[in-house]
């Protein structure tokens, strides 16, 4: 009755429950997509965890459908990505435009990552106090040239009341600002200034600034794309890399499985390394169970 009952559990084990008896060595959750919302993501950029290259992974990140990009000054929203010029654009939700005009936070790029803000943006600090800085005249902050015809502009709008200002007043407490003449980027409370405006461009309306382009163009590093990222995502893989401390390549098949190269022949019958350890435990469970099992015969 024993050996039976042995039996029996060992043709459960082997034939009927394989599954069951073997962790899961296929995971069937893909973690690394293609698109955040309506924005295309590719390397160096990822979705998730584990995706894209380590060094942008904790600037860049898919939240709810919205890709977004941190640094130590808050977090702001990607509105747009250029892979072939290697820039994007992104927008600060307390920026000022034409339309609306408020109180602003300060804008820092992190110094050492690898990203840059492309010269022809143009930062309009607005409502800046007297005594700012930016208007010291023994420094050149501030754009006396085209600039002034860009605080005209931007001081014709109706949402410069939203800081207390009048529509087609004074442009004296404006000041188009080299964000890299007092540091990083843009500290307001240093500055004396109650908000700002970044234009990257003008869409060929330089006289009508509800038309004009809001936002921050930055450029970055694309120097890390190599050809093991190529033949990964030549195969239907996405490039990204293992937790760790080596933080190594790794190829995210779309079944789930990760390689050190690319996806090819990396089907369902795929083994990781952590699923073969598994395997072999439980060969040696089976192999004791029927040694016993014949010990008893």
């Amino acid at each position: 009755m024993l050996l039976h009952k042995i039996s029996c559990l060992l043709t459960y084990i082997l034939l009927i429950n394989p599954l069951h008896a073997i962790p899961s060595i296929i995971p069937l959750n893909v973690t690394c997509h293609d698109k955040c919302g309506n924005i295309s993501i590719k390397f160096p950029f990822g979705s998730g965890s584990g995706c894209g290259h380590p060094i942008f992974s904790k600037y860049i990140k898919c939240n709810y459908s919205i890709l977004q990009f941190s640094t130590s000054t808050g977090v702001y929203a990607i509105s747009s990505i250029d892979y072939a010029s290697n820039t994007l654009v992104i927008t600060d939700p307390l920026m000022s435009t034409c339309s609306s005009m408020q109180n602003s936070g300060s804008f820092t790029l992190d110094r050492g990552g690898p990203f840059s803000i492309m010269p022809d943006n143009i930062f309009v600090l607005v409502g800046c106090s007297r005594t700012s800085p930016v208007f010291d005249r023994n420094a050149d902050f501030c754009d006396s040239g085209s600039g002034l015809t860009v605080c005209k502009g931007l001081y014709s709008c109706n949402g410069v009341v939203g800081i207390g200002l009048e529509p087609n007043g004074p442009i004296s407490t404006c000041c188009v600002y080299d964000p890299f003449g007092l540091g990083y980027g843009l500290d307001l409370p240093k500055l004396q200034c109650s908000s700002y405006s970044a234009v990257y461009g003008f869409g060929g309306n330089e006289g009508d600034p509800m038309k004009w382009q809001y936002g921050i163009s930055l450029e970055y590093n694309g120097s890390y794309y190599s050809d093991g990222c190529k033949n990964c995502e030549e195969s239907g893989g996405f490039c990204g890399f293992n937790s760790g401390l080596d933080e190594s390549f790794a190829c995210k098949c779309q079944n789930g499985v990760n390689t050190n190269s690319n996806c090819y022949g990396r089907g369902l019958f795929v083994w990781s390394s952590l699923s073969l350890s598994f395997f072999v435990v439980f060969l040696g469970i089976s192999g004791f169970l029927f040694s016993w099992m014949i010990a008893l015969f």
